[in-house]
């Protein structure tokens, strides 16, 4: 059954049921699974029939009936580094203990930072911060950096080669190269919208419009760590850059893909496939991650009403005749979707003093710790379970209802009240904040963050990139009506900052 400190996303829509229904007393129901067997089974089986059936972040094996959901756990307290006393060896052991990915130049960097100009040390906060916000996953250095094809450094990053294409053709591009997904020009169209929104209204014809509207990202890290899990929230996450586009969004339809490494299907053999090749102990087998990962984006399209209307898989490894091996023994795992936005909503305001800052969505849990350092490290340089913990879990109940109070203020037209939008993704609070807020900054209360964990620890709270969150600007005389919605569709919301 679900850990005794993590109240799942079944208990969340259960509890929602209760409260509805008038029973507020009710604050955790949750479900456990019982087996049986005709014997015995050995400590190997056991073992291995236990990894089969649960999922060991969210999951534990009980012995006995459960009788409180209490733990006796408390948070962990903030860590203070010893870094002016231990020199950069004090971040070097925090880096390996925690798993940021910190290279040479970051290790240099952040001691001269806190040694030499702030002259404190760091927290452990601050440290997992700043590892996720610039890691390479969410800053993409590497495609901004110097490019050298054949000996000749050419005049343009990778990224800049791209965005040439835009420079030679920029008439239709409405939306390209910022924001959470790229839009073309699109028409003038007829729709129907609610008379108003909030309530039971009637649907009434209007003339608005719209542009078309693509995303895609990919999510092999996640997907090969833990396929369904990792697939099922790169689709969440993919749908989330889609509604949170310009000042909101409409979400239409999905794709996904898979490139995977040698499957070796029993009774299928094929002759490229080698059986010796070594695959690292924290993914999942090829085979495993397109069966799994397949079910994962489909599973949580089906459940938040986004059809998968297209996509593609690849299989390949081979042994070449200089001995090199290729394949993709780290997955890729590509989901894009299309969706239209209304043309009053297509650039989002800049942040103004007396804003405030607001999340909307599921509460936060100890999952998807350090994704984005994570992500950004050579496979195989991180522990195991840090790679595990770095994996997301999905709620895509959760989502439909964030997704619902974003489409009813997209519905208002002229009178929408989101000013701005960003979803919650690799590094949690400490990237999406930072982002709503660029440039003027903000005082945020940590502790008006809704906890599905009251074990979390600053750090967790701050971040987990828990799923099914987005962060949003909204006008203090907005914040009535905001929460209106949000109360409307059953959506946790909390007023942070």
């Amino acid at each position: 059954g679900p850990r005794m400190s993590f109240s799942t996303a079944w208990s969340t829509n259960a509890v929602s049921i209760c409260h509805a229904c008038g029973i507020n007393g009710v604050s955790r129901i949750e479900r456990s699974r019982r087996y049986g067997f005709t014997a015995p089974l050995t400590l190997e089986e056991r073992a291995f029939f236990l990894s089969l059936v649960h999922d060991r972040m969210t999951e534990c094996e009980y012995m006995d009936p459960l009788t409180s959901f209490d733990t006796g756990a408390t948070p962990e307290t903030v860590e203070t580094i010893p870094l002016i006393e231990e020199g950069r060896r004090a971040l070097e052991e925090l880096n390996e203990r925690m798993g940021l990915a910190f290279d040479e130049w970051d290790l240099n960097y952040y001691t001269d930072v806190f040694q030499d100009r702030l002259k404190r040390n760091p927290t452990n906060v601050e440290c997992f911060d700043v590892a996720q916000s610039n890691s390479e996953h969410s800053r993409h250095w590497f495609f901004k950096g110097r490019l050298i094809l054949d000996g000749r450094e050419k005049p343009h990053h990778l990224i800049g080669l791209i965005q040439e294409t835009l420079d030679a053709n920029p008439d239709n591009s409405i939306i390209a190269f910022k924001d959470n997904s790229s839009a073309i020009q699109g028409a003038r169209i007829d729709t129907l919208l609610p008379e108003q929104s909030g309530g039971p209204t009637p649907l009434t014809a209007a003339n608005v419009v719209y542009h078309p509207l693509l995303t895609a990202e990919t999510h092999n890290f996640p997907s090969g760590v833990a396929p369904f899990a990792g697939a099922e929230t790169g689709t969440g996450g993919r749908i989330r850059d889609t509604h949170a586009t310009g000042r909101g969004s409409l979400v239409i339809a999905g794709t996904a893909a898979y490139c995977v490494g040698n499957l070796l299907i029993p009774g299928y053999e094929l002759p490229w496939e080698d059986d010796t090749f070594g695959y690292p102990d924290n993914l999942a087998s090829p085979l495993s991650i397109e069966i799994e990962a397949s079910n994962g984006a489909s599973d949580y399209g089906n459940k938040f009403g986004e059809p998968v209307i297209q996509g593609y898989t690849r299989s390949f490894g081979m042994r070449l005749p200089s001995g090199e091996r290729r394949e993709w023994i780290k997955p890729i795992m590509f989901s894009a979707g299309v969706g239209q936005i209304d043309d009053r909503h297509t650039e989002k305001h800049p942040p103004e003093i007396g804003m405030k800052v607001v999340k909307l969505g599921g509460p936060a849990y100890r999952i998807g710790m350090g994704g984005g350092a994570a992500s950004s490290m050579v496979q195989g340089e991180n522990v195991a379970e840090l790679d595990f913990n770095a994996v997301q879990r999905g709620d895509e109940e959760m989502e439909q209802k964030v997704n619902r109070v974003i489409r009813a203020c997209v519905e208002l037209g002229d009178l929408n009240p989101i000013v701005s939008i960003h979803d919650q993704g690799a590094g949690g609070n400490c990237n999406v904040l930072k982002e709503i807020v660029e440039p003027l900054g903000a005082r945020i209360d940590l502790s008006r963050v809704q906890l599905g964990d009251p074990t979390l620890s600053a750090l967790e709270v701050w971040g987990a990139e828990y799923q099914e969150n987005d962060a949003l600007l909204v006008r203090a005389e907005h914040e009535a009506q905001f929460r209106s919605l949000c109360e409307r569709e059953k959506v946790p919301v909390s007023f942070v900052g």
